[in-house]
C-alpha cells in the first residue's frame, strides 16, 4: 500500500493547481493521478489547433487567488505551460490511472484505480471535469428499456431478480459480486475467453463468486442488440441466442461525475454536491474535497486554478497537522 499526504484526482487545470499549491504550502507527498496519457484533456481533446485560451471567460474576469495564473495564449502555449509548471514543481503525475473509487481505510481514504494501484492519504481532491460518461455499446439501446438497461449501480440496488452485468473489467466483476449478494442470480457476459485487466483482488473475488455459484460467467460471448420481451430485456447473443433478463447493467468503463462522487459517499443536492459553508470545497466525506468544474465557475480555467488554491487553504486549515511534510 502506498502512501501520501494528499492524492489528487485529475491532472487538469484544478488538479494542477492543487499540487502546486500544496508544493509551495510544504506539503507532501502529493501524488495526481490521471486516466488520460496526459494531462489538461479537455484543453487536448475539445480546443481545435491555435485556439485562443483565454482567462476572461464569459465576459467575466476573474482574478488570480494563488501561484498560478495565464495571459491570453493559443492552446498549444497553454499545454506547453502547464508541462512547464508540472516539471518546474516535480508533480508526481501517474498517466493511465482511472481511479474507481474512494473508500474510508481507518483514518485515512483509500483512492483505488483500476490498474490495482492503491494509495492512502488522509486527504484526497477529486478535480475532474463535468464531462465524463459512461461507455455505451455500439447497438441501439430502445428508449423503452429506460429503468431496465443501467450504466451505474442505482441508490437501490434490485433484489431477488434475473440480472446480466456486461463487462470485464474491475467495475463490472465488483458489480456482479455486490448484485449477488444483493440476493440476485447474476450473470457476467465478457467478449474475450478470459479476463485479463483485473486487480488482484477482484480476480480472486469474481473466481471465488463463480465457483460458488453466486455469479454465472459467461466468456466468450458477444451481444449484438437489445429488445423488450414484455417487462424483460431480451438480450440477443452473436451466436444466436436470446436471453430474457430483469436488469441489464453495462460497466464498460467512464461514468459521470455525479456518479463517481456519489459511489465515494458523496452527498448531492441535485446534481451538485453538498459542500461545507467555509468556502474550502470539503464534501460531507471528511478528508474529501472537490476542486475545478465540480464546485466553480465551470469552463474558467482561472476559476480552476484558484479553486486549488482555497482547498489547500482549507486543507491546511483542518488538516493542517496530518499533512505537512516533517
Amino acid at each position: 500500500m502506498e502512501h501520501a499526504k494528499i492524492v489528487v484526482v485529475g491532472a487538469g487545470p484544478a488538479g494542477i493547481a492543487t499540487a502546486v499549491e500544496a508544493k509551495v504550502a510544504g506539503i507532501g507527498p502529493v501524488v495526481i493521478l490521471e486516466k488520460r496519457p496526459h494531462p489538461c484533456d479537455t484543453i487536448v481533446s475539445l480546443y481545435h489547433e491555435g485556439k485562443r485560451v483565454d482567462p476572461v471567460y464569459r465576459k467575466m474576469k476573474v482574478e488570480p487567488l494563488g501561484v498560478l495564473s495565464f495571459d491570453t495564449e493559443s492552446r498549444e502555449e497553454f499545454l506547453e505551460r502547464m508541462n512547464k509548471v508540472i516539471k518546474e514543481y516535480d508533480l508526481d503525475v501517474r498517466y493511465k490511472e482511472d481511479v474507481q473509487k474512494i473508500v474510508r481505510e481507518g483514518d485515512n481514504l483509500k483512492v483505488i484505480s483500476g490498474s490495482g494501484l492503491e494509495i492512502e492519504a488522509p486527504v484526497v481532491v477529486v478535480a475532474i471535469g463535468v464531462f465524463g460518461k459512461p461507455v455505451k455499446p455500439s447497438y441501439k439501446i430502445p428508449s423503452k428499456l429506460k429503468g431496465k438497461v443501467l450504466f451505474s449501480l442505482p441508490k437501490e440496488p434490485p433484489q431477488g431478480k434475473k440480472v446480466l452485468v456486461v463487462g470485464g473489467g474491475d467495475t463490472a466483476a465488483e458489480t456482479a459480486c455486490y448484485l449477488a449478494d444483493c440476493g440476485n442470480d447474476v450473470y457476467l457476459s465478457y467478449r474475450r475467453p478470459e479476463f485479463f485487466r483485473l486487480n488482484d483482488v477482484n480476480r480472486k473475488n469474481i473466481e471465488e463468486y463463480a465457483k460458488a455459484g453466486k455469479v454465472n460467467l459467461m466468456m466468450a460471448t458477444d451481444i449484438t442488440g437489445l429488445d423488450q420481451d414484455d417487462d424483460k430485456v431480451l438480450v440477443h447473443f452473436k451466436d444466436g441466442s436470446d436471453v430474457a433478463y430483469d436488469y441489464v447493467f453495462y460497466c464498460l468503463g467512464g461514468m459521470t461525475p455525479a456518479v463517481f462522487l456519489e459511489g465515494c459517499g458523496v452527498e448531492m443536492d441535485g446534481k451538485k454536491p453538498k459542500l461545507d459553508d467555509n468556502f474550502y470545497y470539503e464534501s460531507n466525506v471528511p478528508g474529501l474535497f472537490l476542486a475545478g468544474d465540480l464546485v466553480a465557475l465551470k469552463g474558467s480555467i482561472m476559476a480552476a486554478f484558484n479553486s486549488g488554491k482555497r482547498v489547500v487553504e482549507g486543507i491546511l486549515k483542518k488538516y493542517g497537522d496530518k499533512v505537512r511534510d516533517c
